[in-house]
């Protein structure tokens, strides 16, 4: 069963904006990407660096690192195969954001989902 955890208002978080919430001991990076949210692991599944910091290109964010993208509602990298980043449900009830933690989980890549 999932667990609904409050991380903020929806105020705190307009398009563009990105915030990080630690939970459980995680670490997860929060996005806005014209009014959709959505959640990752702050981890990068190569060599752990953190995301949060990634550059954005529409709704795939580049790991710092080395250059990895990863796209953020699916957690694929683009193209078929690669690493997964895991993901977690996020949504606006009543302007705040809940994030459901036990249902994390690497996306599942196909290539139609990753194919940008």
């Amino acid at each position: 069963m999932s667990r609904q955890i409050p991380v903020g208002s929806a105020d705190e978080l307009a398009p563009g904006q990105r915030k990080l919430a630690f939970i459980d001991g995680r670490s997860i990076a929060l996005f806005n990407i014209e009014g959709e949210y959505y959640a990752v692991e702050n981890s990068c599944p190569h060599n752990g660096a953190s995301l949060a910091g990634g550059q954005l290109e529409g709704r795939l964010l580049r790991c710092p690192a080395h250059g990895l993208r990863f796209d953020v509602a699916t957690g694929c990298m683009p193209g078929k195969g690669g690493l997964n980043l895991a993901t977690f449900p996020i949504r606006n009830v009543t302007g705040r954001l809940e994030l459901s933690l036990d249902d994390a989980q690497p996306g599942q890549c196909h290539s139609q989902q990753c194919g940008t």
